[in-house]
């Protein structure tokens, strides 16, 4: 069982990684593609640890909110399992997919049923299944109202700019929406479906939020508020898995070779991590690699997990 260091010793590293992170001189682009991305500074680093029946630590831009994006596909999981169980493999695939996380090419190929959930046509479809069993207003969110939950902060809120900026520039997803409904794989009004999921990319989130909100699956799904929304130990362990072969978009493999822990990434910068027992962790900087992983946040948590030992190989 891996244990994290004593906690002076601990905010010691983690304030050394972040002084790294500060140095370094290749740090990728910011998500142009959503407008209201594209203007963060790409100095902002943040790193947080939140340990199991411990507080969190934290060092650098940790309790700066930023765009979660994908990350929010975790939460959607979640909330969709809960309502219809194993029948979303039906819809949904389970293998990583090797093309870029808005790809048409496999979903064509392969009659509308995405390969995973944390591609944006499988995180649609998760969204369909939350539509149409929720059918909240939008100010109230369930996918808001879990991280809200799940973190204990009702402060968590939706950037309604960045929301605006999803739907002005959300052509390809709707595309995607529409093809999987001509292959019946979309249930609900594609406008209604995906406007929730642009609401539920556009939560703000900072790495001390989203290091308490994901520690329900370090523990194993053993989570009182976890297991409200239908979280078992074996559900945890599913979604861990997943967030190792696919949570990374189509560098899910590299990010195992390089971190050794199941992950999740954003195009706003963050990237969640897993240590299984023991931590969840949470990193951000917004410039992104090639592949939409950020470069600086995946760097940070590749450091953290050398200098404890932490992977689940």
């Amino acid at each position: 069982m891996f244990q994290p260091p004593d906690p002076v010793r601990f905010q010691e590293i983690l304030d050394d990684i972040v002084d790294r992170m500060r140095f370094e001189t290749e740090r990728g682009a910011a998500a142009s593609y959503i407008p209201e991305l594209a203007d963060v500074s790409l100095n902002r680093c943040g790193i947080a640890v939140a340990p199991l029946g411990g507080p969190v630590l934290s060092s650098g831009d940790s309790a700066v909110p930023f765009s979660i994006q994908s990350i929010s596909k975790i939460f959607s999981l979640v909330l969709a399992l809960g309502h219809v169980g194993a029948a979303l493999w039906q819809r949904v695939g389970r293998e990583p997919s090797g093309d870029p996380f808005n790809s048409i090419v496999q979903l064509e190929f392969e009659r509308g049923k995405p390969r995973n959930p944390f591609i944006n046509p499988g995180a649609i479809v998760v969204s369909d299944i939350i539509t149409l069993k929720s059918r909240e207003a939008a100010e109230n969110h369930p996918v808001l109202q879990l991280c809200q939950d799940l973190a204990d902060d009702h402060t968590i809120y939706v950037n309604e700019n960045v929301f605006q900026s999803e739907v002005a520039t959300g052509d390809r997803n709707r595309a995607l929406a529409y093809f999987m409904l001509a292959e019946g794989n979309i249930e609900c009004d594609v406008r209604q479906v995906t406007e929730s999921y642009f609401r539920q990319c556009s939560i703000e989130m900072s790495c001390q939020q989203l290091a308490l909100a994901t520690r329900f699956l370090a523990a194993g799904g053993n989570d009182k508020g976890a297991s409200r929304f239908g979280v078992t130990p074996e559900r945890a362990r599913r979604i861990n898995s997943l967030m190792m072969t696919c949570g990374c978009y189509d560098a899910s493999g590299e990010v195992a070779f390089r971190v050794g822990l199941p992950c999740k990434s954003g195009v706003g910068g963050g990237i969640v991590a897993i240590v299984p027992g023991v931590a969840s962790l949470a990193a951000w900087s917004p410039g992104l690699d090639e592949k939409g992983n950020s470069v600086l946040a995946l760097k940070a948590i590749e450091e953290l997990t050398r200098r404890l030992g932490w992977s689940v190989f």
